[in-house]
């Protein structure tokens, strides 16, 4: 930590001030210990009603140990927590839910096949004659709906037919349900489109002015200062820095939460991309490289018409809303959904992309938008992990390959005691930047001449996406072809030599690289 402008800040005591409100909650001195390695120490922390709060810094800085012992899933083993000014303790997550205190995880706990106010009040349900009144539940959910301003949604709906980010609004309105007059958030746009977000914002504004307290937690700098009245940063356990999030600049949170100066969130682009594994004939310094991947006219369900070249040393970008075909056609490319009409070329030749395996042997490799579900299998060790596709699908090589593996993973900047216990670790103990280094480990030893990335640095910290980021700009420079799917406009326009924008299914228009987020969003759109 640095001894100026890095140090611990504190926001002044709200107590001394007579203008501000009484602090719902207050956290003292917390601490917490797993298995005699502390994770959490001397913590403060104070949320306000009708702010909030963004709790902010990289995989493993002790951000949702906190929340959950906020949420009660852990008690601290050092410190206090007050509600309203008199000491609390929530021994289960039931405790803190009946004292007003909710959180809303990434991952839904939600029943796919009920209805929307079957959700809310799951296990809470009016009774009438010893029987669930189904009238006083509907209505019950109605009122709150219409309370929050939300007319999307109805009481009736079937869970598993909303869209993820109303499914994101009936957690939140569940949470509403028992007073809440704390809402605890973690990550809670990760899996939205970029319109998707605007529910979200309009939902929370709705929140802070009936005097919700929030503890927002993100990865993503322009949501806290587009919601956040109060930022704190945690790095290794350690609380560096509690300001208003006025007076915090970008670079100084980035600086604080990865402990060194950021130059800028994203490399610069080479001023010439010169491929070093070029192809016979190809002259030197030619700039793109040979076309590696060529689709002409190509469709599946989901998608048609669909005509895009990617060359080596080049990343072409997929932007567009959710549902207008980017990962169909990744799926496409790859074989999980093959194409069923157009023509395929891998480095100019033909091909037919039947089944992943085929996609590997062709050098095709897939980053999928889920590590966890998709990409990983949790319960199996770091090295495992790294092998899964060279022992499924290329066993000659699978020896030969798997010995670069702590190199590659050295090169991802994965931490080195990491590496060294690699076969014994196990994924699901990795945070989530560590396990998306996991994943591309995987995909890296198969030594792919195209690799599409899809929502590549979703849900993980700023340091880990500089790492993905510069992981591009290596590949691209030693000959490979990155296709790149993102929802955030701000990497799409940084990160990409070339911008195909899809809309329904087919592509909208292309732009160059550096565009404006606007010329995007209106050939996503349709307004353009």
């Amino acid at each position: 930590m640095r001894a100026d402008d890095d140090a611990h800040i504190a926001v002044p005591d709200p107590e001394s001030d007579p203008e501000s409100p009484d602090p719902v909650l207050r956290l003292h001195g917390v601490g917490k210990e797993f298995f005699g390695t502390s994770v959490l120490r001397d913590i403060d922390l104070t949320l306000l009603p009708g702010q909030v709060h963004a709790l902010v810094g990289e995989n493993g800085a002790g951000k949702s140990t906190l929340m959950k012992i906020v949420a009660g899933v852990h008690r601290p083993d050092t410190g206090a927590i007050e509600l309203d000014g008199a000491p609390v303790s929530f021994p289960t997550p039931l405790d803190a839910q009946q004292a007003g205190v909710a959180t809303v995880f990434q991952e839904f706990n939600l029943l796919p096949d009920r209805s929307v106010a079957e959700n809310v009040y799951l296990g809470r349900e009016p009774l009438l004659r010893g029987l669930v009144d189904r009238r006083r539940l509907h209505a019950d959910t109605s009122h709150l709906l219409d309370d929050l301003g939300l007319t999307s949604i109805t009481p009736w709906a079937r869970v598993g037919s909303l869209s993820v980010a109303q499914q994101q609004v009936v957690e939140i309105v569940k949470a509403v349900s028992y007073d809440a007059r704390i809402i605890s958030m973690d990550e809670p746009t990760a899996a939205l489109a970029e319109q998707e977000v605007a529910l979200l914002y309009e939902l929370i504004g709705r929140l802070r002015d009936r005097g919700v307290a929030i503890l927002y937690v993100s990865h993503r700098l322009q949501e806290i200062y587009d919601l956040a009245d109060t930022i704190t940063v945690l790095k290794d356990g350690n609380h560096m820095l509690t300001a208003p999030a006025a007076e915090v600049s970008p670079d100084r949170l980035v600086r604080t939460m990865v402990g060194r100066d950021f130059a800028g969130f994203f490399p610069d682009k080479p001023a010439d991309t010169v491929p070093t594994d070029t192809v016979p004939g190809e002259v030197p310094g030619e700039v793109p490289g040979e076309v590696r991947l060529a689709l002409e006219g190509a469709g599946n369900q989901m998608v048609d018409d669909i005509d895009l070249e990617v060359r080596a040393g080049e990343i072409v970008a997929l932007a567009g809303l959710q549902g207008s075909g980017r990962t169909e056609i990744a799926h496409g490319v790859f074989g999980i959904a093959p194409f069923t009409r157009g023509r395929m070329t891998v480095d100019g030749q033909p091909v037919h992309v039947r089944t992943p395996r085929q996609g590997v042997r062709h050098r095709l490799a897939l980053v999928t938008e889920d590590r966890k579900s998709e990409g990983l299998a949790l319960g199996q060790s770091v090295l495992a992990n790294a092998r899964l596709v060279l022992d499924a699908v290329l066993p000659r090589a699978s020896d030969r390959r798997a010995r670069g593996i702590p190199g590659v993973l050295r090169s991802l900047a994965v931490p080195a005691s990491t590496v060294a216990s690699a076969q014994d670790v196990e994924v699901q103990y990795l945070s989530g930047g560590n396990q998306q280094k996991v994943v591309l480990a995987k995909w890296l030893v198969t030594e792919p001449r195209v690799i599409v990335l899809d929502e590549p640095t979703r849900g993980i910290d700023v340091g880990a996406k500089r790492a993905v980021y510069d992981l591009m700009r290596t590949l691209t420079a030693e000959g490979t072809a990155v296709l790149l799917i993102s929802s955030e406009l701000p990497e799409v326009v940084a990160m990409a030599d070339r911008i195909l924008v899809l809309r329904d299914g087919r592509i909208a228009g292309e732009l160059p690289g550096g565009s404006e987020e606007e010329a995007i969003m209106a050939l996503a759109t349709g307004a353009a």
